[in-house]
């Protein structure tokens, strides 16, 4: 993971070197303060402008270190009496102290201090609202509209003195210099910091953000063969800079727009949230497009219907993506200063379509469409099949996250769920008062038949031929359902799925005595007031109890899973019927 992670970054990094400089010891960093001087060192005053990003000293973390002349408050002004980091910052000043584009600078800190920092630090409050206090201050010369920084000498500089240091580490790096992602020599391994990833979900994220590889501490067990934190990854400093722009970039890539409110946000083209915790990104080796990641969230039957179709005529084999292309993906969490890496998934173009196709005819269901008065074949958008065993009223839900991972998962390697989710969707059935959903009954249709490769296959709709007797309890429940709806009327309290469905799923045997009985009751009133129903509904109830030789004590959770789709099937047949045979209508509830 962490090659191809260095590897888009080392793209990126091409791509980039024609429109900026790009070297190791440069990165962007954002400013929106300008600290305007004289030549001689007196302060001017305080702008606050539209944040930037221009290259500046990269540094791989701010504990015990400075950036050169761009920096926070604390940093630069000693503000708040933050004499420890403005010491640094002097101290990194004094550094480049030969550069004569660092004259002024030196003459605000030294000889003219009176009305250089001291008089910069009095109006910086005044200047500067509180809101925007917070961000990196850059030196300008009054009259110049080029930070002091972004002088191409300054960058010679920093680039001159990282070079030296790399070189000086590389010759007094450890015994096992070949770097563990590169496998090269070429750049030394050390005790690095290696920089922060920004924009992992999970609990509050730290300012300067999470470490995916970080050692800290003194003498703890992992510093053994004199080896000493970074050291014992044997990752060099390149590659350590490599993979966090690359993973970076797959966190921030996409374009910004707008709301209908205005408001700004970035529509992420590399990345998905899987709840709170929990974010997935995903790229390609090629940078192919990836037409099947939009349908996963927007499943249309057409182009759902293409998929397939070009799966199973061989159009995908015949080139449309190149053999040696790969697809990526990384599914990771935060929590504190880390970053925790859940599932991680490495496979050609070629598998990952056709994964998909089998993620589609896994979860494709039946479902009646009342405005168009027909049954249609329905696919669940992958997080709301996700979202369908999760309890809505429960906020920051970890089970969410754990859940869309394995589904994820399951749609790009054909991996089967396991079966702890469909004991949470069958949960969510017995007490939600939307019942089975077409996203919960596909998402228990995947579960049991990739739990059950060659045996008996749950079909999208209605099976005469599966005689399971879970299955069959299910549709004799739903047929029950609509007789007391047809007998009752559909204002009902509390009716035999509220009452008895948890039961009736769980421990037939008791349920369906109770059961057969509320029926016998129901048909009887349906006999004297609808005759024509009750002949119908009787004619199919019976039909379906021959199939049944005795009840089970009590199912298994497969079982339950199977009552739930023979349940959901018989009432979309139920549904369907209504239009040759209206007076079911009295039967049925509209969904």
């Amino acid at each position: 993971m962490i090659r191809e992670l260095s590897e888009l970054g080392k793209k990126i990094r091409t791509e980039n070197a024609g429109k900026k400089l790009v070297h190791d010891a440069i990165k962007d960093e954002p400013f929106s303060i300008d600290l305007i001087i004289r030549p001689d060192g007196t302060f001017e005053r305080f702008a606050v402008i539209e944040k930037r990003l221009k290259p500046a000293e990269a540094i791989t973390a701010k504990k015990g270190k400075a950036r050169l002349l761009l920096d926070k408050a604390e940093e630069v002004l000693c503000y708040g009496d933050e004499s420890k980091k403005h010491e640094l910052f002097i101290k990194k000043l004094e550094e480049y102290q030969s550069l004569p584009e660092l004259k002024p600078v030196l003459a605000f800190y030294g000889v003219n201090r009176m009305n250089g920092l001291d008089k910069a630090l009095t109006v910086f409050e005044a200047q500067v609202d509180e809101k925007e206090r917070g961000g990196n201050i850059a030196f300008r010369l009054i009259d110049k509209d080029k930070r002091i920084h972004e002088e191409d000498s300054v960058y010679e500089a920093i680039i001159e003195k990282y070079e030296t240091e790399q070189n000086q580490k590389k010759a007094t790096s450890s015994r096992l210099s070949f770097c563990s992602v590169c496998g090269k020599t070429d750049f030394p391994i050390g005790d690095i910091v290696h920089n922060a990833i920004r924009g992992v979900s999970g609990d509050k994220e730290p300012a300067g953000g999470r470490k995916l590889i970080s050692y800290n501490g003194d003498h703890n067990p992992y510093e053994s063969y004199d080896m000493i934190g970074n050291e014992n990854c044997q990752i060099c400093t390149r590659c350590a800079i490599e993979y966090t722009e690359g993973l970076n970039w797959l966190l921030s890539n996409g374009p910004k727009l707008k709301n209908e409110k205005g408001k700004e946000y970035t529509a992420y083209t590399n990345r998905k949230s899987f709840g709170f915790d929990t974010v997935m990104v995903f790229w390609t080796r090629e940078n192919a497009d990836l037409a099947e990641i939009d349908i996963l969230d927007r499943p249309n039957p057409g182009e759902v219907a293409n998929l397939l179709g070009s799966v199973i005529s061989g159009e995908a084999e015949k080139g449309k993506y190149l053999e040696s292309d790969r697809f990526y993906s990384c599914t990771l969490s935060g929590a504190a200063a880390r970053v925790a890496v859940r599932d991680w998934i490495e496979t050609s173009l070629k598998d990952f379509q056709k994964s998909i196709a089998q993620w589609f005819r896994g979860i494709e269901i039946e479902k009646y469409d009342w405005d168009l008065k027909k049954s249609t074949v329905y696919y669940s958008r992958l997080y709301e099949m996700a979202k369908s065993g999760q309890n809505d009223k429960v906020g920051n839900d970890v089970t969410l996250s754990r859940t869309a991972s394995h589904l994820w998962n399951a749609a790009l390697k054909n991996t089967v769920p396991p079966l702890w989710i469909l004991s949470e969707v069958i949960k969510r059935v017995r007490v939600d008062d939307k019942g089975i959903t077409p996203e919960r009954a596909a998402l228990i249709k995947l579960i049991l038949n990739r739990n059950n490769r060659g045996g008996f296959m749950v079909l999208e709709k209605l099976d005469p031929e599966n005689t399971s007797t879970a299955y069959v309890c299910g549709q004799i429940f739903a047929e029950m359902e609509s007789i007391q709806r047809a007998a009752l009327g559909k204002n009902l309290n509390a009716g035999i799925r509220e009452r008895f469905f948890s039961s009736a799923s769980l421990t037939p045997a008791t349920a369906f005595g109770r059961l057969a009985r509320l029926s016998n009751q129901h048909l009887t009133k349906l006999k004297g007031e609808k005759p024509g129903l009750f002949v119908v509904l009787d004619k199919e109830l019976g039909g379906l109890m021959d199939k049944i030789k005795s009840y089970p004590a009590i199912f298994t959770l497969e079982e339950q899973g199977q009552f739930a789709i023979g349940y959901y099937h018989q009432k979309q047949a139920l549904f369907a019927k209504v239009k040759d045979k209206p007076e079911l209508l009295e039967a049925v509830e509209e969904e």
